[in-house]
């Protein structure tokens, strides 16, 4: 998002953020959840996990990471004044990578199948994903696809002073889910 024109919604609001000197703000980017595959876009389907992501990895993160990273920055404010977070988890890891980990911890197999990008768009907005959130989808997927997902860093630790949730963690836990 730091490289994304001011046209872009979000880098909008980071400049914004940032020319107000009456204020203090740290900025947080995260990587993709961990979550995406139990709750949303990312849940397997008929045991296949279907998103044009090609290739790509991803150094997905654990939303409870996101948090904590977001609750250290707001009770040390002046600690965390003007940076710029991107939380990750501790791997990148491509979609079969991540569909063989969840096959791990659900005790069944599931598949990754890249898909074409915009047949997959129209799809998602017509299980009632709204075209404003499909549209953030697009690119997203196309950075993963690309070979230009996040990849790890040590934000989460070095603002929070504990390790990133791992994949095989977070599938561990979540296995009921794909039970």
């Amino acid at each position: 998002m730091e490289h994304a024109p001011a046209a872009v919604a979000l880098r909008a609001v980071e400049l914004d953020l940032a020319a107000r000197g009456s204020l203090t703000s740290t900025v947080i980017r995260p990587a993709w959840f961990m979550e995406d595959f139990s709750e949303t876009f990312l849940q397997p389907v008929n045991d296949e996990i279907v998103v044009p992501a090609g290739d790509g990895a991803e150094a997905f993160v654990s939303v409870e990471d996101i948090a904590a990273v977001a609750a250290v920055t707001l009770t040390e404010p002046e600690t965390h004044a003007g940076h710029a977070y991107a939380p990750t988890g501790p791997q990148a890891l491509t979609m079969a990578e991540a569909a063989a980990m969840i096959s791990a911890a659900a005790g069944r197999a599931i598949t990754y199948r890249d898909t074409d990008r915009e047949q997959w768009i129209a799809a998602m907005v017509s299980t009632g994903i709204p075209a404003e959130y499909a549209a953030v989808l697009r690119p997203l997927t196309a950075t993963v696809a690309s070979g230009n997902g996040a990849r790890p860093n040590s934000d989460v630790l070095e603002v929070t002073g504990t390790a990133p949730v791992t994949f095989a963690e977070f599938a561990a836990r979540t296995a009921p889910a794909w039970k």
